[in-house]
C-alpha cells in the first residue's frame, strides 16, 4: 500500500511540473500570437495610409501641369494607329 501512495505522489509531482511546462508554453504562444497580430494591425495601418497617398499623388489635376511642363500632351486621334497598320509593322520587322 504504501508503494502505490509513494507512486502516486509521484504521479502527481510528474503532472504538476507537465502541467507547469505546458502552462507556461502556451502563454509563450498566446505571447506570440498577440504580437504578430498587432504587426498584422500595424501592416494594415500602413497600407491604407499608403493607399490614401497613391490615391492623392495620381490625382489627374496634380499630374497635368507636370506632365505639360514636360511637353506632354494628350492623347490626339492622330497619336492612334489603325489595327492593320500594327499588324503590318509587326510582320515586316519580323521578316527582318
Amino acid at each position: 500500500m504504501r508503494i502505490v501512495n509513494a507512486a502516486a505522489v509521484l504521479l502527481a509531482l510528474a503532472s504538476a511540473f507537465l502541467l507547469y511546462g505546458l502552462n507556461y508554453d502556451t502563454r509563450m504562444i498566446e505571447a506570440r500570437l498577440h504580437a504578430r497580430e498587432r504587426e498584422a494591425e500595424r501592416a494594415r495601418a500602413d497600407i491604407a495610409v499608403l493607399r490614401a497617398e497613391r490615391a492623392h499623388l495620381a490625382r489627374p489635376e496634380r499630374i497635368e501641369p507636370m506632365a505639360r511642363g514636360l511637353g506632354l500632351e494628350p492623347l490626339a486621334a492622330r497619336h492612334v494607329m489603325p489595327g492593320a497598320s500594327v499588324a503590318e509593322m509587326a510582320t515586316s520587322s519580323a521578316a527582318r
